[in-house]
Order: structure tokens, then C-alpha cells, then sequence
């Protein structure tokens, strides 16, 4: 039986895209919440040693890490022939890819400057990125076409991308498209759904 240890964070969008993956695929794996916000000295040593780079997500298959949320996304996919399997491969590479350079690279920062009420940002850096965007709401309504999902009628590794930050349009101080509106509410029914606390409890 594969063993998997999964370290993650509710905060980050990166580890909420594999832990959806993992309750969608049903996979059995133990979870291991990481404090993103302490330094990354204090972090536990096995993590560090599984990631020295102290970042989450990371997930570790009978002992051996894999890191970076794509990468981790296309591991299971291809190993377990989940989420799109091997037939998926192709469209799960285009969005993944697309989603990490695109909306992935902009929400993410939106929703941090809001955090810190823009402090370190420069002039016109909001305004570049509300308009990337803008440009990639149209983009996803366009790879979405008139499927529920990313992979048709099924989520699959790319919806677990996308999910990610996309989950957090208020927090990023921006809006859904009708499009954007009906995905979202369609992965919010998903069973498996739950929120980032509850995929990352304290102990």
C-alpha cells in the first residue's frame, strides 16, 4: 500500500490545490500542517529534510518528496490514473501551466496586498496585475467553454489548479464572471469539498 504524507497550509493556495486533489482521488494520506508564517528554522526537520527550501506544498510518495503543486498534481494524476488520468495528461498540462503564469501569478499577489494594505507594492503594480486579471477571467471563461468542469464533466488536476487561489476572488478584492460564478459554485457542492481549515486543522 502507497504511504503519503502530505504538509500543507490553509493559507497557501498551492497546498489547498493538492489537498482537493487528494480528497477528490481519494487517496488515504496523513496531513501534516506547516506554519508558513513562523521562520523557517523553527519548521519541523523531517519537513525540511523532505524540502529544504521550507516551502509547502509537499508531498512525499513512500518516502520520496515531490514539491511544486503542478508537479505534485501531475504525479498523481499519472501514478494513480485519478483526476483525468493518463487521457487528462494533456489538458491538465496546458492549464496547469497556464494557470501558474496567469491568474495563479495574480491573484495570489492581489490577495497579499490587500493583507498588507498594499505596504511594498510599487506605484502601479495593483493596477498591472487587476488588469492581468481581467485578461484571464476572459481566458478561463474560454478553456471552460460550456463544460462544468476543466475535464468535462468530471474535475480533474486542472480544476484543482485553478481552484486554488480562485477560491479567494473576494479576499483578492476582485470579481467573478457568470462563468467563474457557476464554476465556483459547482466546486463548492463537490462532497469532498471543505474549507482550507478544515483541510489543514490545527492539532
Amino acid at each position: 500500500m502507497t504511504d503519503l504524507l502530505f504538509y500543507g497550509h490553509p493559507d497557501s493556495g498551492h497546498a489547498c490545490k493538492v489537498t482537493l486533489a487528494l480528497a477528490l482521488a481519494g487517496l488515504s494520506h496523513r496531513t501534516v500542517r506547516i506554519d508558513m508564517w513562523a521562520p523557517r528554522e523553527t519548521r519541523p526537520a523531517e519537513f525540511l529534510a523532505a524540502n529544504p527550501i521550507g516551502e509547502v506544498p509537499v508531498l512525499v510518495i513512500d518516502g520520496d518528496p515531490y514539491v511544486q503543486s503542478g508537479a505534485i498534481l501531475l504525479e498523481l494524476a499519472s501514478r494513480f490514473g485519478v483526476l483525468g488520468g493518463s487521457a487528462g495528461l494533456k489538458r491538465g498540462r496546458e492549464l496547469i501551466i497556464w494557470e501558474a503564469n496567469r491568474i495563479g501569478m495574480c491573484l495570489p499577489q492581489l490577495k497579499e496586498a490587500r493583507r498588507v494594505n498594499g505596504e511594498g507594492y510599487p506605484a502601479g503594480a495593483l493596477d498591472w496585475l487587476r488588469l492581468r486579471y481581467a485578461a484571464d477571467a476572459v481566458r478561463f471563461g474560454q478553456y471552460l467553454s460550456e463544460a462544468p468542469f476543466f475535464h468535462g464533466a468530471a474535475p480533474g488536476i486542472a480544476d484543482c489548479a485553478i481552484w486554488g487561489y480562485t477560491q479567494w476572488l473576494p479576499e483578492a478584492g476582485v470579481e467573478a464572471t457568470p462563468a467563474m460564478a457557476g464554476w465556483i459554485s459547482r466546486m463548492r457542492a463537490l462532497p469532498v469539498m471543505r474549507a482550507p481549515e478544515d483541510f489543514f486543522p490545527s492539532v
